[in-house]
């Protein structure tokens, strides 16, 4: 509440508590004193004097009620002014809160603007200072290359001086050159001449030339095919023939395992053979009676087989297989590596390239026991196959007969075949094998019962001159 609306209300409450009060009664009671004789005149102008008071303090309190009422409404109306200036600033209040919203709203957008604005207002900063730095580089960059084009200048101005000096120099060289060359020109000329005529003469020496080396080279083609026909259709001699073959020989040795019905079986056969090659694979060349096997007996399941080649003074080694020709069943080839040879250090014989060059051939028997030349004939009947003379030798070294598994050699030192019985010698072309057999120290799995029956079928089927 107002403070001077209060102070009026205590004011108008203060006046009213006075006027109402009954004074007469609130003051105490005075003591009573003896009447004092007055006189009648005096207590009347008294009474009239309070009637008087009494007026004009009634006309003083109303005139003081009608300045309080004025002031009552004056207060009034100044609150009424008041209460509505009071709603007015309210409204304005309400305004200035939403506005004061709206204010601290763009305040925090503009903050952000602000923020990214100085995000911004940093990337350029740093931006522009390195395009200061780039700015500067180029600058240093510039300054290098207009010192190096000065320097370069300088350089192009000595050597565009040291130029004239040397297109002066070469004027003059050029001036003495061209009497030069109109010097050599002259000589060219005789020259020339001179040229033309030796070269007339070096056509004519070098077609005598070129007759003379063709004359020469078809001479040594034909004393080179000539040389070599000699080598190929000279005869070695057999005893050169039969040390080679001492000397190349390998030790060979199956051994070959199994169960009997009265204990264990075991077979060991030694023989001594050649490696013989044929495109670019290396075989051991045996007969089937050197090893454990048999075409004539049923066959049996060995269990263990295994192949061993030794030559005294190299090396040692083993066959992984044993294969049966196809051509004859009774052939027995070992496939060798090309380390294997090279550890042995023998020799392995090429394969005869015509057999029938010589009608003579050289036999050795037995592994290296003895040798012969022995006569052989072509069989029309047996194809692949030769027939033996073994009735007459020319020439026989040893104590022999040919047999089965004798080697026969060419007598240019090629291997033609190997004697399957005493008549007839295979003659070897084809390595193809018709069975294959592992050896290991289990081949139990192989069934070699099988494999040497069906080897056994295929001997039987063979001409009887063969068997």
């Amino acid at each position: 509440m107002n403070k001077t609306l209060l102070l009026i209300l205590c004011d108008f409450l203060l006046l009213n508590l006075l006027a109402l009060t009954r004074w007469e009664k609130a003051e105490p009671p005075s003591a009573k004193q003896p009447p004092v004789p007055e006189m009648a005149a005096n207590a009347a102008t008294k009474d009239k004097d309070l009637v008087d008071t009494m007026r004009q303090t009634l006309t003083d309190e109303q005139a003081r009620r009608d300045e309080l009422a004025q002031k009552l409404t004056a207060a009034d109306t100044n609150l009424a002014a008041r209460e509505q200036s009071l709603s007015q600033l309210q409204s304005e209040k309400i305004q200035l809160t939403t506005r004061l919203t709206s204010s601290e709203q763009a305040a925090a957008d503009l903050g952000k603007k602000v923020a990214a604005a100085a995000q911004e207002a940093t990337l350029t900063k740093e931006q522009l200072a390195q395009i200061q730095r780039e700015l500067e580089e180029k600058r240093a960059e510039a300054e290098r290359q207009k010192q190096a084009l000065t320097a370069l200048e300088s350089k192009r101005e000595k050597e565009q001086l040291e130029a004239r000096k040397q297109i002066e120099g070469l004027t003059v060289a050029v001036i003495v050159g061209e009497q030069q060359k109109k010097e050599l020109s002259e000589r060219a000329a005789e020259l020339k001449t001179q040229v033309e005529s030796e070269r007339t003469e070096r056509i004519k020496v070098q077609e005598t030339t070129t007759k003379l080396a063709a004359g020469v080279g078809q001479l040594a083609e034909k004393s080179t095919e000539l040389t070599k026909e000699i080598r190929d259709n000279r005869p070695i001699n057999a005893n050169v023939l039969f040390n080679e073959f001492l000397a190349n020989r390998v030790q060979t040795t199956f051994t070959a395992n199994r169960k009997g019905f009265l204990g264990a079986v075991n077979r060991t056969e030694e023989t001594r053979t050649v490696f013989v090659t044929k495109a670019g694979r290396t075989y051991a060349l045996l007969h089937i009676a050197d090893t454990p096997f048999s075409l004539i007996q049923p066959g049996v399941d060995w269990e263990k087989l295994t192949v061993d080649f030794l030559r005294p003074g190299a090396g040692r080694a083993t066959a992984a297989t044993i294969e049966f020709l196809a051509h004859d069943p009774r052939i027995v080839v070992l496939p060798v590596t090309a380390e294997q040879v090279t550890a042995l250090g023998a020799k392995a014989y090429p394969l005869a390239v015509d057999p029938f060059k010589f009608p003579e051939a050289v036999l050795v028997n037995g592994g290296g026991k003895g040798y012969g030349e022995v006569g052989f004939k072509l069989d029309a009947s047996q194809s692949g196959f030769v027939r033996v003379d073994n009735r007459i030798f020319k020439r026989i070294f040893g104590d022999f007969a040919p047999s089965r598994g004798d080697l026969v050699f060419s007598k240019t030192g090629e291997l033609l075949g190997i004697m399957v019985n005493s008549d007839y010698c295979a003659l070897l072309g084809n390595f193809t094998p018709v069975k294959t057999m592992k050896t290991g120290d289990d081949v139990k799995a192989q069934v070699t019962s099988q494999i040497l029956d069906g080897l056994s079928a295929r001997y039987r089927a063979l001409p009887l001159p063969l068997q």
